[in-house]
């Protein structure tokens, strides 16, 4: 995610989608070599119903996660660079107004945060449908416009979701590297699920810093965990959420994890772990 704590128009991107959708993910996309990922197709009815598909083979025993209602954003979109107008429409965030979506960034060699959240997100929602938890995607592929920040946080609300987290990965400068967690501020309507956002978010910090070995960001953040009243994705949502800054895709070393299907993997069992730690 490229823009930061700073003005309120949004450097590029989407269109507002009306309704938003679940995606289904049996399969984790593909997009081992760093390049763009080719989504999965959407096996699912289109519809804003998340879905479950508990493993038989996991016996039958309990989860903490089991019927639990987990909403995944998955940050920006792969056609929103084409379709400015769209995007830049400015939406209300509660305490101001900014741009309906971004592009998103991408790593010097091309590797789109769009593709990135895609892959992760859908990797994520196999891992936590197996255990029983109800995910609903707040976009059905990684070849559309938007959504608007507004539908991405009325995704959750309508569903009211046990958790949200929206997958980001940053944009900043190539000496800063490591990940953190964007927790929301009270801004009004959010306020009631601030204390719980905050209980998610060190929830999820913990278990990505132990399960993927990357350090805290050393250029944003303390510890981890920035607090900002700027993200509409935030502002909007009155159930818990938060973001995830997943590493710096213009640090080299960053952007060579970031690029990998394994490490991909790691990140979503990582944040598997993180729910469940906050679910339990």
């Amino acid at each position: 995610m490229r823009i930061h704590r700073g003005g309120l128009a949004a450097a590029g991107l989407a269109l507002c989608l009306g309704a938003l959708v679940a995606c289904d993910a049996s399969a984790v996309p593909p997009g081992g070599d760093g390049g763009p990922v080719n989504p999965p197709t959407a096996g699912g009815q289109a519809s804003g119903a998340p879905e479950d598909e508990k493993d038989p083979a996991s016996g039958g025993g309990s989860s903490v996660l089991d019927g639990k209602v987990i909403v995944l954003d998955p940050g920006h979109n792969g056609g929103n660079a084409r379709h400015p107008a769209q995007i830049n429409k400015q939406v209300k965030i509660g305490n101001g107004s900014k741009a309906c979506d971004t592009t998103g960034t991408s790593t010097a060699a091309g590797y789109g945060e769009h593709a990135f959240t895609w892959d992760v997100s859908n990797r994520l929602a196999k891992l936590l449908r197996a255990k029983g938890a109800k995910v609903a995607l707040t976009r059905k592929d990684d070849k559309g416009v938007g959504p608007c920040i507004t539908e991405r946080a009325a995704l959750g609300n309508r569903l009211k979701a046990d958790a949200a987290l929206s997958i980001h990965a940053d944009g900043s400068s190539a000496s800063g590297h490591g990940f953190h967690i964007i927790e929301p501020i009270a801004v009004g309507g959010n306020a009631a699920m601030v204390p719980r956002s905050a209980k998610l978010g060190k929830a999820l910090r913990d278990a990505y810093r132990a399960g993927t070995g990357l350090p805290y960001s050393n250029y944003l953040g303390e510890d981890a965990i920035d607090r900002r009243d700027d993200l509409g994705g935030l502002n909007l949502s009155t159930v818990p959420k938060v973001f995830i800054e997943c590493g710096n895709m213009r640090n080299k070393g960053d952007a060579a994890k970031l690029s990998t299907a394994p490490f991909r993997q790691r990140i979503a069992e990582s944040l598997a772990k993180g729910l469940e730690a906050y679910l339990r």
